[in-house]
């Protein structure tokens, strides 16, 4: 039995997730309880700072290399103020964490090498709390031949499987992703991709023209309506017909795509909320139909993520998903907020073990690997 941390920054730039949680065994006999959660949202500095180190025209390696300690320090600090807040008293066995998404190029172009960077140095973690840190768990993969993502679905599968339904776990966070668990499967059956667009597009929107971080249950999208002409056009990016295993990131769908379609649209903000958030409740549906229906009937969909409290993005989602039952983690007792930050303890659980975590059905890498760096307690000498 041990308590260890799991952390996730992820692409929306909401903030950093940390999560306590008690696990024990490896693999199939993975047992984990979440203790306690809670997320500690970047200041609009640090949001640009992420932004400015993302984009080509704007990022440089002074701005990179800063960032990268500067994020590990505020991951620390998150840490500290977290075990305050719940009086954690027990010590903890690791921290597990993801990083913050930099750059990820599964096909690359123009001579560029099969990458990702996530930055945050895990450091000063170990330094501040006397633990080994578990981190940057996606290059392994991808040298294995993978994506590097999605990592989640290891996870899902440990968590989520079931003896008698198909089920479709769904996170909507930055980008979409997908995992698809048959019933009774075993690990080879599982596939999992990225959908395309999940909170990307609607907040890059929201803070174009409102300045607000998101789209509060939807609020702004429901007095909106769509643009034909732009669905249209978003729905013909090529991601949506590629096949998976696939992954896919700002690159596509960031700031720079959404910035040119406010100023395209600028005299109707609600109308263009309504459209990104249509499109992706679309890319996940016609995604679902394109690639996981012909092979299994749907018994109910789970989402997770921030989108799962985007009330009208979930209508419309069962909207595009008919006779099939979508629900919230929350519907079966977990927390939609505290996913991916469980998923990756859960992932530097294996690793510590020296067990694998990558679905190659899900990464299309060509052999399961250990994934992560350790990076020790720099107290334990002798």
């Amino acid at each position: 039995m041990a308590y260890a941390i799991g952390m996730m920054s992820g692409t929306s730039l909401d903030g950093i997730d940390v999560a306590l949680v008690d696990l024990s065994g490896c693999d199939e006999n993975t047992t984990c309880e979440l203790i306690h959660y809670k997320s500690y949202p970047y200041d609009s500095v640090t949001q640009q700072e992420i932004l400015a180190a993302s984009h080509i025209e704007t990022s440089n390696v002074a701005l990179i290399c800063s960032l990268n300690f500067k994020l590990g320090k505020l991951y620390s600090e998150a840490v500290t103020q977290f075990l305050k807040e719940f009086n954690v008293q027990s010590p903890l066995e690791f921290i597990a964490i993801h990083g913050q998404t930099i750059h990820h190029l599964p096909n690359p172009t123009n001579g560029l090498t099969h990458s990702t960077l996530q930055i945050g140095d895990p450091a000063q973690l170990a330094f501040d709390h006397k633990t080994i840190v578990v981190s940057n768990f996606r290059p392994m993969d991808m040298i294995a031949g993978g994506n590097g993502a999605p990592l989640v679905p290891y996870t899902e599968y440990l968590l989520f499987r079931d003896s008698q339904k198909n089920r479709v776990l769904q996170n909507i966070g930055g980008i979409g992703n997908v995992t698809v668990l048959p019933k009774n499967c075993t690990e080879d059956e599982i596939f999992a991709f990225d959908t395309g667009p999940g909170n990307m597009m609607i907040n890059a929107a929201m803070q174009y023209f409102f300045q607000k971080d998101y789209d509060d249950r939807g609020n702004v999208a429901k007095q909106g309506k769509i643009i034909p002409e732009l669905l249209k056009n978003l729905q013909s990016h090529p991601y949506f017909d590629k096949l998976p295993p696939k992954a896919t990131g700002r690159e596509l769908f960031g700031e720079d795509v959404v910035n040119k379609i406010c100023v395209h649209y600028h005299q109707f903000p609600n109308d263009v909320i309504h459209t990104l958030t249509e499109l992706t409740a679309w890319s996940i549906a016609d995604s679902y139909q394109k690639f996981i229906m012909p092979k299994l009937v749907i018994d109910e969909v789970i989402i997770g993520g921030g989108g799962a409290y985007n009330q009208f993005l979930m209508d419309r989602l069962s909207y595009n998903l008919p006779n099939i039952t979508v629900k919230r983690q929350e519907d079966i007792g977990l927390s939609s907020d505290a996913k991916e930050a469980i998923a990756f303890a859960i992932l530097g659980n294996q690793t510590i073990h020296s067990r694998p975590s990558n679905l190659m059905s899900a990464t299309g890498a060509k052999i399961p690997v250990i994934l992560g760096n350790i990076t020790p307690n720099p107290w334990n000498f002798k």
